[in-house]
């Protein structure tokens, strides 16, 4: 019965259960119900669909393939993780909405049209801005309002150019299927909405490219990320660096892939943060900034489109969650016991917290690609796709991020 249930669900349906649950029940059920959802995932086999019929319009709520598998399972993994770092907390608003928002970005990433991705898409936007507001500050308020908008104008893009793509090709169906063998397999080299020029591209397709550009933070579509993650409470910011942006990423892997614009793009993104980041104070904005360079990794290999850029991007959409979960859970801690997270404030905390300053040690030779860490295998699987390429411009560019 399980397996008939749309993955992601679960977690919605048992987080709108928590205040149902004696006090005590609450933590072990948030535990469970990530590792529940791994196993489905696990379970599915390959091809799985669950099709449903409303107003007329064929809605197909889970599709099974690799791309959707690997996000799928990284997910449910940071889930478990998010929830684990925040069993101190009471508050029924964050558990919620945090076992919510991650139940609504898996759900989404297994949808094979576009209607149930809008829908999903916007419970992500709905669900994680109470991770904002739960730090109950006026500006975490207007911060939170602002962050709303912004991703509620997203699915309102992603929903207009869905009703303009129905329009056009009496279909709703998003992205082709990732092959189980031979990584990647060619149908996923070009995304279905995919264009090699702005001129050539259809408003349906232009509008979705918005849609998930915003989500994405794009240059100029940005600024949502560095105010609201700081904005939020201390384990806030860990669900929210896991799921809004990759949810993006794999909507882009699956719809452009192959779409040329991205890697200048994504080659701009990779590099305008770091001078932003290097004269922050705030060490969650710090954070929030090198979370934007890395989305360039991501985007530069989903504009390349070949098997080794997508299985690049991916790889380094899953091992970034682990790690920028590291780095942001190190600063939560700091906050949580300092009081302050602005970095002309701290000093000399390696004596006071050495687990921590091992685990952020960890996260930061990670993001750093240094050898034999996850961050080394997984950008050098996109630089690599560039130089195969022969692309040096892009080349230099990444190398120098």
């Amino acid at each position: 019965m399980i397996e008939m249930l749309p993955p992601g669900l679960l977690l919605v349906i048992g987080a709108l259960a928590l205040p149902l649950l004696p006090v005590a029940m609450r933590n072990l059920v948030s535990l469970a119900l990530p590792l529940l959802g791994l196993a489905q995932v696990w379970m599915l086999p390959e091809g799985a669909e669950l099709v449903l019929t409303s107003f007329g319009y064929e809605l197909d709520l889970i599709r099974v393939d690799n791309l959707s598998r690997i996000f799928g399972v990284i997910f449910h993994i940071a889930a478990f993780i998010s929830v684990l770092y925040s069993l101190h907390v009471k508050d029924l608003v964050q558990q919620v909405s945090g076992l919510a928002y991650a139940g609504c970005a898996i759900a989404a990433v297994f949808a094979a049209d576009l209607i149930s991705l809008f829908l999903f898409w916007e419970g992500t936007a709905i669900t994680s801005v109470f991770l904002v507001w739960a730090t109950r500050s006026e500006r975490a308020f207007s911060t939170g309002m602002r962050y709303l908008i912004i991703q509620v104008l997203s699915g309102v893009l992603l929903l207009a150019g869905a009703l303009l793509h129905y329009a056009d090709t009496g279909s709703l169906a998003f992205g082709t299927a990732w092959a189980s063998e031979g990584g990647a397999g060619e149908l996923a080299m070009r995304g279905a909405f995919a264009f090699e020029r702005l001129a050539d591209a259809s408003p349906a397709a232009l509008l979705i490219f918005l849609a998930f550009g915003i989500k994405a933070a794009f240059p100029f579509l940005h600024s949502w990320l560095q105010e609201t993650y700081p904005e939020s409470t201390p384990t806030g910011a860990v669900w929210l660096s896991a799921f809004t942006t990759k949810l993006a990423i794999y909507a882009l892997a699956r719809g452009f892939a192959g779409t040329e614009i991205l890697v200048p793009i994504g080659a701009v993104m990779t590099v305008f943060p770091v001078f932003y980041a290097a004269i922050e104070n705030d060490l969650r904005k710090v954070l929030a900034y090198s979370l934007n360079n890395q989305l360039g990794f991501m985007v530069v290999g989903v504009g390349i489109g070949s098997e080794l850029a997508l299985n690049g991007a991916a790889g380094h959409a899953f091992a970034h969650i682990l790690y920028k979960g590291l780095l942001f859970m190190s600063m939560g801690a700091v906050l949580h016991r300092v009081g302050t997270i602005k970095a002309a404030e701290l000093g000399g905390l390696w004596r006071s917290m050495p687990l921590t300053t091992v685990l952020c040690t960890i996260g930061a030779m990670a993001i750093s690609a240094f050898p034999l860490f996850s961050g080394f295998v997984t950008k050098s699987m996109i630089l690599a796709a560039a130089a195969e390429e022969h692309r040096t411009l892009i080349f230099l560019v990444l190398l120098f991020a």
